[in-house]
């Protein structure tokens, strides 16, 4: 994957975050700075990036939208269940990229969806596996197994659909990442 396509993931992937409360506005702007850098490049994605911390809370939920319009990406409505998909998808991936400890995935997951979102069932699911470790034949290990191996199952969907993240996309007359 290469760093753009890296960025792309991350920005899309902080966006989703950040609609279901899951980040802060500022860690948006951060991506959206490092989506700059590694080549990515819009006229919204400037002015996103170009918040001080102490805009973000006010200037994200306006900037965010046209931002990721402009590079083809999909904002997720607050409350909505895709958003709430790709929020449970991103937090599997930072288990995959040793972010989070696979407890610390399902715990989150339960938390915030319960046993209501069904693509992450089975994570609320080993989250309850947990809490009766000491009275089964499970081990922890064996249950982070299981963990990781639906977290990398999450992330086997595509977190960017291919009409949206492309770097090859058009807008404004050129390829995303060339003005």
């Amino acid at each position: 994957m290469t760093s753009t396509e890296a960025a792309v993931l991350a920005l899309q992937d902080h966006a989703a975050l950040w609609s279901m409360g899951e980040v802060r506005a500022s860690d948006v702007v951060t991506g959206a700075c490092n989506a700059l850098v590694a080549g990515l490049d819009s006229p919204a994605l400037r002015m996103l990036a170009a918040c001080t911390r102490a805009e973000a809370d006010y200037d994200v939920p306006d900037l965010l939208p046209p931002a990721l319009d402009e590079l083809g990406l999909t904002f997720y409505p607050v409350g909505s269940v895709a958003g709430q998909e790709a929020a449970a998808r991103a937090l599997a991936a930072r288990v995959l990229a040793g972010e989070l400890t696979p407890r610390e995935l399902v715990f989150q997951i339960h938390q915030r969806f319960g046993h209501e979102l069904p693509l992450v069932e089975q994570l609320a699911n080993l989250d309850d596996e947990y809490d009766i470790l000491e009275y089964g034949d499970r081990t922890p290990a064996q249950v982070d197994a299981d963990v990781l191996a639906e977290a990398l199952r999450l992330t086997q969907h595509p977190r960017v659909t291919p009409n949206h993240g492309s770097t090859d996309l058009k807008h404004t007359g050129g390829p995303v990442g060339t003005h």
